[in-house]
């Protein structure tokens, strides 16, 4: 095993780490990798090739949302007498990754929890998006079944600011399909494989996503991003032409209220407008 630092106090120590690109990890990161005593971490195989990479040998720990309470105190009584890192398969811990409780419990204790801040695929992806930015809501993964995915997205199609969700690759069409009926009219960009070889950030409305992506199904790690409601002016939108699109899925009165909630109109003019294209 490695020396490590003494100079570390003990403590929990939340490490941040590439989301791809290998390069990416901080100066202060591999440090505190370097200074700790063990490594908490989602699967030894991911966390081990990192150590590798940095040269380190460490004692791994395994640690996700299943472990017990008998683990997370095993590794508290462990951290309160020496430092531990906590790190996710890539990315900064508890953003959608385990981790909670653990720290939960820590500063219950309190003992010493400590950032080391670093790459998150949640700010890379806006970074590179296009998308507004001064107000973001991250929701994490969207649910998998049809119903629940379009209940979260109507709970959130009122939020101005842009939406911010993971999404993997065999369920993005899908995914982009949904969020084409529940939230019309709004720009989307895919941000996939990030800092990879491979990345890529592609822009556009719904449908033509969907498309894009059906032609040429993806591969990799995906954070989609949809951008807030815009306030138009009513005469600046073709009503019309987002009633039509919205009818082909849905009854007059689903299509009025989405409309009016992406686009501040009224529910009541809308609906009937929808009703006469209808007949």
């Amino acid at each position: 095993m490695d020396q490590r630092d003494e100079s570390l106090e003990p403590g929990l120590y939340i490490v941040a780490t590439p989301i791809g690109n290998l390069g990416d990890i901080t100066l202060r990161a591999i440090s505190i990798l370097r200074g700790a005593e063990a490594v908490a971490c989602e699967d030894t195989r991911v966390t081990g090739r990192l150590m590798q990479h940095l040269g380190l040998k460490k004692r791994l720990i395994r640690h996700d949302d299943h472990a017990d309470e008998r683990a997370r105190g095993g590794l508290l009584d462990l951290a309160a007498d020496a430092p531990v890192a906590l790190v996710s398969d890539a990315g900064t811990p508890l953003i959608s990754d385990p981790g909670y409780r653990l720290v939960h419990e820590a500063r219950a204790r309190g003992l010493n929890v400590v950032t080391v801040p670093g790459p998150s695929a949640v700010v890379a992806g806006l970074a590179i998006a296009g998308l507004p930015t001064d107000r973001f809501l991250f929701a994490g993964f969207l649910p998998q079944k049809a119903k629940a995915r379009a209940d979260v997205l109507a709970e959130l199609a009122g939020i101005r600011s842009s939406l911010v969700f993971y999404e993997t690759a065999p369920r993005l069409v899908a995914a982009l399909e949904a969020i084409g009926q529940a939230l019309p009219g709004r720009t989307i960009a895919v941000g996939r494989e990030l800092t990879k070889m491979h990345e890529e950030c592609r822009s556009g409305m719904a449908g033509e996503l969907a498309a894009h992506y059906t032609a040429h199904p993806p591969r990799g790690e995906i954070v989609l991003m949809i951008g807030p409601p815009v306030a138009e002016a009513a005469e600046d939108i073709d009503i019309d032409a987002l009633l039509a699109e919205a009818l082909t899925t849905d009854k007059p009165s689903q299509a009025a209220a989405k409309l009016a909630k992406a686009h501040g109109l009224d529910r009541k003019t809308l609906y009937a407008r929808a009703m006469e294209l209808k007949a």
